[in-house]
């Protein structure tokens, strides 16, 4: 399995084996069977178990994983600086201000015309 750079895998979730690929398993005839064929050859000679990290965890376990995620997600984000926020703040409130400016003039515009044709 190849991690690319920004991956959320996290060695929980995995491969147990290590992305360099160090748990390979050779067939009969010498060659590196694939991730599937494996699977198959398991499920084949007994049925899948999971043990170690594969195993299910229980939900304090789930949860404190998930939140470990986050932080992780967290610190791979970008974030603005001071002036940086203060300039997308008001370019958002700018442009806020002029579309609340061209609703009003066209409701406006549009309540006069409908006094004037109907009454």
């Amino acid at each position: 399995m190849t991690e690319t750079t920004g991956s959320t895998a996290t060695p929980e979730s995995g491969n147990p084996e290590g992305a360099d690929g160090a748990g390979e398993t050779t067939s009969a005839d010498g060659r590196t069977l694939s991730r599937r064929e494996r699977k198959r050859a398991n499920k084949g000679a007994g049925g899948e178990q999971k043990s170690g990290k594969r195993a299910k965890k229980g939900l304090f376990a789930r949860i404190g994983l998930f939140y470990r995620q986050i932080i992780a997600e967290l610190r791979k984000v970008v974030w603005p600086s001071r002036t940086d926020l203060i300039q997308y703040t008001s370019v958002v409130v700018t442009f806020v201000v002029v579309i609340m400016g061209l609703v009003y003039g066209l409701d406006t515009g549009f309540g006069k015309l409908s006094f004037w044709v109907f009454g």
